[in-house]
């Protein structure tokens, strides 16, 4: 998402994860356990846990369904077994997609997500088709207004690669995956609280889209997003 859209996509982001908070739980809960699954069911020595974590305080999620989720994850309960898969494609006016999924039924979830693409103008790609356009980092956006200098010191000082004030004034840090925690806890310690966060993919080209292209674009990444399976959606459309 580009500067002058960046903020506006993510405040839209936000507002359907409020009304669906049923559904939000539910994607948050598999990515706990997958993550303690991975990196252990201790927070603070998993960055991937730490950030499902403090997702899951964000929408008050009850506790005890969070530690159920890492007591999943770290095998001391029974539950489900989810996979991580990654579809590559494309949206409408040529956007590339990234859609990362959690699932327990590869067939059902290919079948979903390709069914959503068409419906709105995309197509499922192979593998690598668009991966290449995507870089995998670190991302925190702060709300326009927020200093820049106070933002770039902390940031800089836990070992972020990136600060940059986008054009609608806000103030985004990029860095490395594996830096991930150090850049938060630097962020954290010097009052900054960021207004999103997150481990994703940004596209190294975008596209613009407009009209009946734009409209359809936005259906398309709110269908995948509704869709249970469906953790994450990444483009490269620039949006009204």
């Amino acid at each position: 998402m580009a500067g002058h859209s960046k903020w506006a996509n993510i405040q839209h982001r936000k507002g359907r994860q409020d009304e669906k908070r049923g559904k939000i739980w539910t994607k948050i809960i598999r990515e706990v356990t997958v993550a303690a699954k991975l990196g252990g069911g201790d927070p603070n020595a998993n960055p991937r846990l730490r950030l499902a974590v403090d997702r899951a305080r964000e929408v008050n999620m009850p506790a005890d369904n969070l530690k159920r989720a890492i007591d999943r994850g770290t095998g001391n309960l029974e539950g489900a077994h989810y996979e991580e898969i990654r579809y590559e494609g494309y949206g409408p006016g040529g956007a590339a997609m990234i859609i990362d999924c959690m699932t327990d039924n590869r067939v059902r979830t290919v079948a979903e997500v390709r069914h959503a693409l068409s419906k709105f103008g995309g197509n499922l790609g192979t593998e690598g088709s668009v991966a290449f356009q995507f870089k995998h980092c670190g991302q925190f956006l702060f709300a326009p207004g927020t200093p820049e200098d106070k933002v770039m010191e902390a940031a800089l000082e836990g070992g972020a690669e990136d600060v940059n004030t986008l054009d609608d004034g806000s103030v985004e840090v990029l860095c490395e995956p594996a830096d991930f925690g150090a850049v938060a806890a630097s962020l954290q310690a010097a009052g900054l609280k960021p207004e999103y966060s997150e481990l994703g993919m940004k596209p190294s080209v975008e596209v613009e889209l407009s009209g009946a292209d734009a409209e359809r674009m936005h259906k398309l990444v709110d269908a995948l997003e509704d869709l249970d399976d469906v953790q994450r959606v990444d483009h490269n459309a620039i949006l009204p």
